[in-house]
């Protein structure tokens, strides 16, 4: 599987970590930065992530900051993405089979790298269960239509 990895500096170190995770586990890796701990803007990394996942450079998406909340956000606001903020492997596992999560956020700053190696294992070894999960997602993604055919409508 391919894996595209986004981070701001708060999740920069985590970031590095978990791609060598990714490696060992038999992944390939796409690094899109940041690429040192200097500060930089985490909108600018998870839009990346989310636009590798959408365009097949990558088959899920995997971003990184400070506390994961504003990159797993500026993620969702991507057409298509469904990113999971996630704290546990319990979660990360259930993201991928309820929600069919197509991108994990991990807070760089609030979970240290044992917990996050187990976190992103759950979360490539899961496969989404359809069912009535499908249902699910499915409104899931209508309401994002919706909001897409309303903004469209506003100009």
């Amino acid at each position: 599987m391919k894996l595209a990895f986004g981070a701001d500096h708060a999740g920069y170190e985590l970031k590095q970590h978990l791609l060598e995770t990714a490696r060992a586990l038999g992944h390939e890796v796409l690094d899109l930065g940041t690429n040192g701990p200097e500060s930089v803007d985490y909108p600018d990394f998870a839009e990346a992530t989310a636009h590798a996942v959408l365009d097949g450079r990558a088959d899920l998406g995997v971003v990184v900051c400070s506390n994961g909340v504003g990159i797993s956000i500026t993620a969702n606001k991507v057409p298509g993405i469904r990113c999971a903020l996630c704290h546990t492997s319990w979660g990360a596992a259930r993201a991928r089979q309820h929600v069919n999560a197509n991108m994990l956020a991990l807070g760089g700053l609030e979970i240290g790298t044992a917990i996050a190696d187990d976190i992103l294992a759950a979360f490539l070894s899961n496969e989404f269960e359809g069912g009535r999960h499908e249902r699910r997602v499915n409104k899931l993604m209508d309401v994002e239509r919706r909001g897409i055919a309303r903004e469209a409508a506003r100009k």
